[in-house]
């Protein structure tokens, strides 16, 4: 009985070390799954929401509520029955998934003549599924064979004559695993760009690379740091991301709509959160504004231009643009630099050049009408350190990126084009900058313009409310000047009513400290809105309280209305008010009687 209670306890001992892994004397059947060891993705079969195809072997997040899939083993074929699949590790080394009926639906093909004994195959916390010999080596893992994600550390190959190039490849619908017409992957053409394609037809391009990292920064109360980055080992080109220590989980995806995105999960919201999206705009998709037309994206809303010295070909972009004056060739053209460009589509790439052989290349050869260089030394292993385009014909797919990013094209024009747009900018730019200076002159002078309060008060306004004052008849032609603040000023000063500068508030509406511009510090009093106020009682308040002016009273520096704003602006007191010395008893020591006799003189 005693042996027997051992050999129960090694079993679940073994079963327990083995809930990351299979082997071959423990396959996986319908309602099992793997667990990573520190339970942060699950390897099993699943049945897609509102889907009637099937079952597949996949991969998904397994902390995480929304059931999200990162990679599927039998995308195009599905198992029929539910209940009869079996992923099992053979003697030979490979992963097998079969039906009920024998058939193999999908296998790894490792082409191992005979097994090694202790092979497994083990669900890492990274996502990778990796089939592993005895002596720790992998010979087998699902990162070298995606679906439509990308996970932190995967390396996706951009070179075609990799022997591990593949391309990520959408799902064909929300509820469909299916392979889409939507993939992507490397150039064919060259291993410096990457292209969505739908079919066979490109649907974007991001730029050629230039040697840079690739980064973005997202700052929350938890921030992380995503870096994407395209890396070049040995003449071999690699598109790869990482994420910063306790990062969110994150992933990069082509989306069965075809849009390239970046997402992080956000636990509060139980979603998604995308934080990159290609293409976007939607003329940034693949030669949408036609040859030598660009995508401008610094445009409040982007749209179509034509690159300089061109015009538009037609009444609309779908024809692209054409020149405004040939080209002569034979030393009668020049280059114009345009900065912050998303490089065109088509180009040559020459190694090996210089900046001045880079030009020179594109100058001799009377075909050439754009080249651009870049020095690759950032992230490149190879010898060769810089890059030059040249580019022989139209040029496609071409946009300007409004973060500043982007590089240099230099595009060749007809010389008297370029003297002519030289001229055109010597005189645009000093009109242009005499214009903006004008127009803050103007502002300027209307703020302060709007500044002076005239409010002239008479008899039969205050009759009534200063009945009891015997000096309301000497108000009647009386004028009171009090500076306007501008609402816009108020807002920065303010932080935008930030609770953070809020000192108080009661019945009237809350009072916050700000600070206006040269530094001096205020006090805002801002109305609220259910006081009752309206506008004829707040100019009476207003100039009520500038009348009564004192050195023990708070002074009324300014006001300002803006549509339903109503605000007052007073000096600010550090120390607070009176009553919080008077009416205190651990701080009314502090004002001796001396000091209060000399406050009521």
């Amino acid at each position: 009985m005693a042996a027997l209670h051992v050999v129960i306890l090694l079993s679940l001992i073994c079963i327990c070390r083995s809930d990351d892994r299979l082997t071959p004397a423990k396959p996986l059947s319908a309602g099992d799954k793997l667990v990573s060891s520190n339970g942060v993705f699950a390897l099993g079969f699943f049945s897609p929401t509102n889907s009637t195809v099937g079952s597949y072997v996949g991969i998904w997040y397994n902390n995480i509520p929304k059931r999200t899939y990162v990679w599927v083993a039998n995308r195009d074929k599905p198992i029929t029955n539910a209940s009869s699949g079996k992923l099992v590790v053979t003697n030979n080394s490979d992963l097998v998934l079969s039906d009920s009926q024998g058939r193999t639906l999908w296998t790894t093909m490792n082409n191992f003549t005979t097994g090694a004994t202790g092979t497994s195959a083990v669900l890492l916390d990274s996502g990778n599924f990796v089939i592993r010999l005895p002596n720790s080596t992998d010979i087998w893992q699902s990162f070298h064979y995606p679906t439509d994600t990308i996970l932190p550390g995967m390396q996706l190959p951009l070179s075609t004559d990799d022997d591990l190039y593949t391309r990520l490849v959408a799902w064909r619908g929300p509820d469909d695993p299916a392979t889409s017409d939507y993939s992507m992957g490397g150039d064919s053409s060259s291993d410096l760009q990457v292209v969505i394609w739908n079919g066979t037809r490109p649907y974007w391009r991001r730029a050629a690379w230039d040697g840079a990292l690739v980064t973005a920064l997202y700052q929350s109360s938890t921030g992380f740091i995503m870096t994407q980055t395209t890396v070049d080992i040995g003449g071999k080109f690699y598109l790869t991301f990482t994420v910063s220590d306790g990062s969110p989980s994150t992933r990069l995806i082509l989306h069965y709509t075809g849009m390239f995105q970046f997402l992080a999960w956000n636990s509060t919201s139980s979603s998604w959160n995308v934080f990159i999206e290609r293409p976007n705009p939607s003329c940034d998709r693949y030669a949408y504004c036609g040859p030598f037309g660009y995508c401008d994206a610094t445009e409040t809303v982007p749209k179509c231009n034509c690159l300089s010295g061109f015009e538009p070909d037609g009444v609309n972009f779908s024809q692209g643009c054409r020149r405004k004056e040939e080209l002569t060739c034979g030393g009668g053209d020049s280059f114009s630099t345009l900065s912050g460009m998303k490089t065109p589509d088509k180009f040559v790439y020459v190694r090996n050049r210089s900046f001045d052989q880079c030009e020179a290349e594109c100058r001799n050869n009377c075909a050439c009408t754009a080249y651009a260089f870049s020095n690759m030394k950032n992230g490149s292993t190879s010898s060769d350190q810089a890059r030059c385009l040249i580019w022989l014909g139209k040029l496609v797919d071409t946009g300007k990126f409004r973060d500043g990013s982007g590089e240099n094209l230099y595009l060749r024009l007809a010389s008297s084009t370029v003297d002519r747009e030289s001229n055109v900018l010597k005189i645009a730019l000093p009109v242009i900058a005499s214009i903006l200076i004008l127009a803050c002159i103007s502002l300027a002078w209307i703020c302060k313009s709007r500044g002076k309060l005239r409010i002239k008060e008479t008899k039969n306004k205050y009759t009534g409310q200063l009945s009891k004052n015997s000096k309301s008849n000497e108000l009647e032609n009386e004028t009171i000047e009090l500076p306007y603040i501008c609402f816009e000023d108020v807002v920065t000063a303010t932080d935008n009513f930030s609770d953070y500068n809020m000192l108080g508030k009661g019945g009237f509406g809350k009072v916050y400290k700000g600070r206006l511009e040269g530094g001096n510090e205020v006090a805002v009093k801002r109305l609220s809105k259910s006081s009752g106020q309206g506008a004829d009682e707040f100019r009476n308040g207003v100039v009520l309280i500038a009348k009564l002016q004192h050195r023990n009273l708070v002074r009324l520096l300014g006001y300002c209305t803006h549509e339903d704003e109503k605000l007052l602006l007073y000096e600010y007191l550090p120390n607070k008010s009176l009553d919080t010395f008077l009416f205190d008893a651990t701080r009314d020591s502090v004002l001796d009687w001396p000091t209060r006799f000399k406050m009521r003189k």
